[in-house]
């Protein structure tokens, strides 16, 4: 049976866990995730772990925090004025946003917290510095 490796295109089942278990992400009851091993589409820890799997094979790796969404950066944590924000949109806690200033592209940011004043906003991956366990089947080699 073929084993995966760098270049081919694969085809793969995940559930990805933080360490207490909690799933935060999974393609089982969707469409498999499909990445070229060596094109970096996906995170390096992941892609690697395919590299020497057969179709129907399964496996469970840790990725260290920050290997697969970055480290956290408390410098991308900052505080906006609430008047800055559109009189239509009120902001509250988990709310995700992207805010564009001028021709930017935009910054994409979760509100973290809210007073009478100002608007916490965090521009960090929310899996940014975050310990995984991901779980893998290889569904197919394409």
């Amino acid at each position: 049976m073929a084993q995966a490796k760098h270049g081919d295109t694969v085809r793969v089942h995940y559930t990805g866990k933080f360490t207490d278990g909690k799933v935060f992400e999974a393609s089982v009851e969707d469409q498999p995730l499909q990445f070229t091993i060596g094109e970096d589409q996906v995170i390096t820890d992941l892609e690697q772990a395919v590299v020497g799997m057969t179709t129907g094979e399964s496996k469970t790796i840790k990725v260290m925090g920050g290997n697969a969404y970055g480290p956290y950066h408390d410098e991308l944590v900052f505080m906006l004025d609430r008047e800055r924000f559109p009189g239509n949109l009120q902001p509250a806690a988990g709310l995700d946003l992207v805010i564009r200033e001028g021709n930017d592209l935009g910054l994409q940011v979760t509100v973290i917290d809210v007073s009478e004043s100002s608007v916490t906003l965090d521009a960090n991956h929310p899996l940014a510095g975050k310990a995984l366990t991901i779980d893998i089947c290889l569904v197919e080699i394409v």
